[in-house]
């Protein structure tokens, strides 16, 4: 599968049962997190190889679980560093440099 959008439907198969999932990021050209209904937890978000996951036309019967999940879900993070620190600063409460101290006195 080329780049799937997010929000898109889609089937991963994967050797097993083929599942019904929708699209809810793209971290790579390699991976797809897409939200799929477990049958012991529910619907969740799994990581799937690219070359698994393919295009549906129809909606299929979890697909309204499977948008509550996608509603509920933060957004995944794009462009910082690790640790999700962004911006000049390295951590927040540490505004200024350590002062002088002073040996020998």
């Amino acid at each position: 599968m080329d780049s799937a959008p997010s929000g898109e439907l889609v089937k991963v198969a994967t050797g097993g049962p083929v599942l019904d999932g929708i699209v809810f990021d793209v971290p790579s050209a390699k991976k797809v997190v897409v939200a799929v209904v477990d049958a012991d937890r529910g619907p969740v978000l799994r990581t799937f190889n690219a070359d698994a996951v393919s295009e549906r036309e129809e909606e299929g019967p979890d697909d309204k679980a499977l948008q509550a999940l996608l509603r509920r879900t933060p957004s995944p993070a794009r462009g910082g560093t690790r640790g999700g620190v962004q911006g000049g600063r390295a951590r927040p409460g540490h505004a200024r440099g350590a002062m002088h101290r002073p040996t020998g006195k």
